[in-house]
């Protein structure tokens, strides 16, 4: 039997998701848990599981859509079920295509009427009028100020998809610049050589009507691309430019001998199922120091300061799909090979946009590394409604005295504490800083 596959509300209180890819062709199969689509929100990719085996008979959103929560995005059938004609399909579960509408509806509207009850399949005559495009297609057509007839769809059965559009907005500027040059060479040959003045209308490149057509025409030589910004790129500009805009930060720098951890953590591996990183050390002495100055283990809110029991970190993982920062709770009661197991299947899981929006949620700081990649030491910006992010930078071997007096070496580790000062005085930064630092040093203290 026939039913339709609507968008789910991935997040809480969504509106709109991003079908970021279909990861079943059309006509392909799939059983129940398989993984046939993935779905971008605001701060994951996650793909969607299969509810029981069925066929993929029609995609309706195309890749790179953005689709309203409920809409409907494919049509699946049973297992063997026929399919050969998709619209009697659609006409059979309410849905039709006409020429202003995609096959993609809009939760809550009203399908548009079918030709002769709501059975009947599209005669020959109105399918041949039809044009099917994509939601965004439409959308950008609209703000280039050209019609579907003007454009060649390359999509399923003809569907007119992103691809399609641009390369028409290309085309356009492109041809807009070779008529006005062509203008202009006219006039210039025609005119004396020593008159000076400004051509004539008809012979000026005309301004594109897009902004995709401005920023086309506008682009300087040896541009190799232009890259549109992610969904999730976008989100996390917005939230980092209103954490800047809106939290007062202030900094505090510190830095810790690691000899004794990196000595301690080879002990560890020798004998640990899952190999633990410095960077998981750091997580358990971060945590370790929230629960020794708890006025640190906050979130500010307008009205009120929320306290947590719990130590929750936020782990900054820069995957292939950009940057997320899952959470990893109650690292203050777990041992820290527990802990190095779950930031690991949280780089997994980021790396093949698996992760889920509980995961991103909640935590009252963020552990952000590139220590990795030889960085001494930076600053971050805060990750609301977190009161604080703990930059981490690598360790370096240089100059130090000991307790004796005498000169030595050794492995020192700079970090730089951010912290949102209407949540956190900087006297309790100050000593949070002091109870980090001596659990870095002290390692031991993070494995009792």
């Amino acid at each position: 039997m026939a039913k339709l596959l609507h968008m789910p509300e991935v997040a809480a209180g969504s509106t709109e998701a991003l079908l970021s890819q279909w990861l079943v062709k059309e006509h392909g199969s799939f059983g129940a848990g398989d993984p046939i689509a993935v779905i971008e929100t605001d701060k994951a990719m996650v793909e969607l599981e299969a509810e029981h085996d069925a066929t993929l008979a029609g995609i309706l959103a195309e890749a790179g859509s953005t689709v309203e929560v409920g809409s409907p995005i494919a049509v699946l059938v049973d297992p063997g079920e026929d399919f050969t004609d998709l619209n009697a399909v659609l006409g059979r579960l309410g849905i039709a295509r006409g020429p202003s509408t995609d096959t993609t509806a809009r939760a809550g509207s009203t399908p548009a009427p079918l030709p002769e009850g709501p059975g009947a399949a599209p005669t020959a005559t109105e399918e041949q009028e039809r044009i099917f495009a994509s939601p965004l297609a439409r959308r950008l057509l609209k703000q280039a100020g050209l019609s579907l007839a003007d454009v060649h769809g390359t999509g399923p059965h003809g569907r007119i998809v992103r691809k399609d559009v641009e390369r028409a907005i290309a085309a356009r500027v492109d041809g807009g610049a070779a008529a006005a040059n062509g203008s202009a060479a006219q006039t210039s040959a025609a005119e004396p050589t020593n008159v000076s003045r400004n051509p004539p209308e008809a012979a000026r490149p005309q301004a594109p009507a897009s902004e995709a057509g401005r920023q086309a025409a506008a682009a300087p030589p040896g541009l190799a691309e232009i890259i549109p910004h992610t969904r999730l790129r976008r989100a996390v500009a917005a939230r980092l430019t209103r954490s800047k805009q809106q939290a007062p930060h202030f900094y505090l720098k510190g830095s810790a001998r690691i000899d004794t951890l990196l000595a301690l953590r080879s002990e560890v591996n020798q004998v640990s199922a899952i190999r633990v990183s410095v960077n998981d050390f750091v997580i358990k002495a971060a945590a370790y120091a929230h629960q020794q100055v708890p006025q640190m283990n906050v979130v500010w809110q307008d009205e009120t300061m929320l306290r947590y029991a719990s130590v929750d970190i936020g782990v900054a993982i820069a995957s292939p799909r950009g940057l997320v920062t899952p959470v990893v709770r109650s690292v203050d009661a777990r041992p820290l090979g527990s802990v190095a197991r779950e930031v690991k299947d949280y780089v997994e899981q980021a790396g093949a946009g698996r992760l889920a929006q509980s995961h991103l949620e909640g935590g009252t700081l963020t552990i952000t590394n590139l220590g990795m990649f030889g960085v001494e030491e930076f600053a971050a910006i805060i990750n609301p409604p977190q009161a604080a992010i703990l930059a981490v930078g690598a360790g370096r071997r240089e100059p130090a005295v000991s307790d004796d007096g005498t000169l030595t070496t050794a492995t020192v580790m700079r970090v730089v504490l951010s912290v949102d000062h209407r949540a956190v005085d900087g006297a309790d930064a100050a000593r949070w800083m002091s109870e980090f630092t001596k659990a870095v040093e002290q390692p031991m203290l993070l494995l009792l």
